[in-house]
């Protein structure tokens, strides 16, 4: 969808930002009917409130909007986004400069996202005249980029099963002239995948890994490892309903590490990208796997079944190991892992894990500047002992139940090594309330900060 309009028109709607600093002499300099309206309507410039101004004739003049002073604690650089989603069909521009014109900017396009796959929606929708001096085409990558994953998490298990997500991950990277290989079904123990073999066989669409690299093959080895699970039923450990509804955002990890590859692409790093999908259904029949079962790994480590709903861990252990076998530069994992992260930090802030000091405060930089929020928790070693088997190496469940989350970071860790440094996010992948920048639904997280840190590190382009 276009999320701009192109060269400014001159009939487009100024939208003028203020703020209860600069509300005085705004309001002074607005023309007599304007002011009178604003004043009739008792305009405050509060955060997010919004006014449409008449003109002497009672047509559309202009619109106001209220921001965060200079002296907020905080400042979301997407409220202005919120435009997006209130204001009439027509072209507008930016009377003035919020906050942060490129945020602002995003945050309108990522207000824009309609999932309309189900239930098409008449209604048009406002375009904005983007200012001269934006980089456009990296906010419409950007877009574009959480549109993508968005789409794929909000698609329901029914049209977004194995099959689909492998076929979604297949198109990406024949888009940019990557070949990706699968490896499925039985293949998986052929190939020495057991645990994502065994976590997906229950399932009517077979497990299977998908595996693209794309770059030159001497650049800087950075890679991604997405979980699939398709749907999470919890195996025979079954959820609850209430549990279940959202299951289908379970692949959250995945369609992350695939929006972080089209970005990457579609500006063309200077990196050699290498994406790891290990693609499941946790499905209940007679070949599910049980609790207390114990299977091998890809890595040697035997794995205990201490719950069967934690089989999240278990496919992202093997993926891992693959990506750990190649000594990447970087490697960073996505799952909708735990529901201990969202105790702790609730939906809108995923925690990453890393030893990697340097990368954990770029990370916490490039959050901050990409409005991408996350929080790093510790991978505490004190921990690891939990996460002991009983009758093999490690179970896939603390027996404690306690610190679910930095567990579960201390299980991934057991299975990388070589990687010079890993990084992994316990993401929710849902907003439940609409917010500017973020509609209610499916939510890519983590990836647009990612994106900016390796821009930052390794630049936009091949020289």
């Amino acid at each position: 969808m276009p999320f701009f309009e192109g060269p400014s028109p001159a009939n487009a709607v100024p939208i003028t930002f203020v703020t209860l600093q600069s509300w005085p002499e705004i309001k002074a300099a607005l023309p007599i009917a304007a002011a009178h309206f604003a004043a009739a309507s008792k305009f405050e410039p509060t955060p997010g409130r919004s006014l449409i101004l008449p003109d002497a004739e009672g047509r559309f003049a202009g619109v106001l909007f209220g921001l965060e002073g200079q002296a907020a604690r905080f400042r979301d650089p997407f409220l202005p986004g919120k435009l997006a989603g209130v204001l009439p069909a027509g072209i507008y521009r930016f009377a003035n400069a919020p906050h942060d014109t490129a945020l602002a900017l995003l945050g309108w396009a990522l207000t824009a996202y309609r999932f309309d796959r189900y239930k098409k929606r008449k209604d048009a929708q406002p375009q904005l005249v983007p200012p001269g001096d934006i980089d456009v085409a990296r906010i419409n990558t950007l877009a574009r980029a959480v549109t993508l994953g968005r789409d794929l998490i909000n698609t329901p298990a029914n049209d977004m099963d194995p099959d689909a997500l492998e076929a979604a991950a297949v198109t990406l990277a024949a888009q940019f002239g990557a070949e990706a290989a699968i490896t499925l079904g039985d293949d998986l123990l052929k190939e020495n995948f057991p645990l994502i073999h065994a976590v997906g066989r229950a399932a009517a669409k077979p497990p299977r890994l998908v595996d693209f690299s794309w770059g030159a093959e001497d650049a800087p080895k950075v890679t991604l490892v997405g979980k699939g699970v398709c749907f999470d039923t919890g195996g025979l450990d079954i959820k609850p309903s209430s549990g279940m509804y959202l299951m289908k955002k379970d692949m959250g990890g995945a369609a992350t590490a695939l929006a972080l590859a089209y970005m990457i692409m579609a500006r063309g790093l200077p990196l050699r990208l290498r994406v790891l999908l290990p693609i499941v259904e946790n499905a209940i029949s007679a070949t599910a796997m049980h609790p207390s079962d114990v299977y091998p790994s890809r890595k040697g480590l035997s794995v205990e079944v201490g719950n069967t709903d934690c089989e999240g861990r278990m496919i992202l252990a093997d993926a891992l190991a693959l990506a750990d076998e190649d000594a990447p530069e970087l490697l960073f994992d996505f799952a909708t892992l735990t529901g201990a992260a969202r105790v702790a930090l609730g939906p809108d802030l995923p925690p990453f894990y890393t030893e990697d000091e340097a990368l954990a405060a770029a990370i916490a930089q490039h959050a901050a500047a990409a409005n991408d929020p996350v929080w790093r928790l510790p991978l505490w070693q004190p921990y690891d002992k939990l996460i002991d088997g009983k009758t093999a190496d490690i179970t896939n469940n603390a027996a404690s139940g306690l610190a679910g989350s930095i567990t579960a970071a201390l299980f991934l860790k057991r299975f990388v090594e070589k990687a010079k440094a890993w990084t992994h996010f316990d993401i929710y992948a849902w907003t439940p309330s609409a917010k500017p920048g973020r509609p209610e639904g499916a939510e890519v997280q983590a990836a647009r900060l990612i994106f900016d840190l390796l821009e930052n590190r390794y630049g936009t382009r091949a020289s």
